[in-house]
């Protein structure tokens, strides 16, 4: 082997480890990104307090979730009116009965009866969708109608 040829190898070898180092130092910068880091230990204690206040984030998420959902379940969700006329004598259907009810049927059912005279308005305690209270069959309507 003459020395031209060992010179022409060691230049190839050389080529294919400068490629590799300019290899090695692209994937290198992707890691740093946007770090100033000078080795990979400072990259990976910033990443550990980025994972800590993630975690952080996520149990406030998650409590905040959690209450908005115990809300949400005593919110009135379920909403019908049933207007009627109680007496014959009275004209167009003047009274109602409209129920406000949770998703548990938990809620109050108000009622209004018009006559000429007067307008008197009722309301009864609702709780799974009964009531301890005897209701009239409008009443027992919009429970019915407001069932989520």
């Amino acid at each position: 082997m003459d020395q031209s040829t060992i010179i022409y190898a060691l230049i190839g070898i050389i080529a294919v480890l400068s490629g590799w180092v300019v290899w090695l130092e692209i994937r290198l910068g992707k890691l740093f990104r946007g770090k100033h880091a000078h080795s990979l230990e400072h990259v990976l204690i910033d990443m550990s307090k980025f994972m800590d206040e993630l975690d952080a984030t996520h149990k406030k998420i998650e409590a905040r979730m959690e209450e908005m959902n115990t809300r949400v379940r005593r919110s009135v969700q379920g909403v019908e009116t049933v207007r009627f006329n109680p007496f014959s004598d009275a004209g167009g259907n003047q009274s109602f009965a409209t129920a406000l009810l949770n998703e548990h049927g938990d809620g109050v059912v108000i009622s209004s009866l018009y006559s000429r005279d007067s307008v008197s308005v009722y309301s009864k305690p609702v709780k799974t969708y009964e009531s301890e209270f005897q209701l009239t069959r409008e009443e027992r309507e919009a429970i019915t109608r407001a069932k989520v």
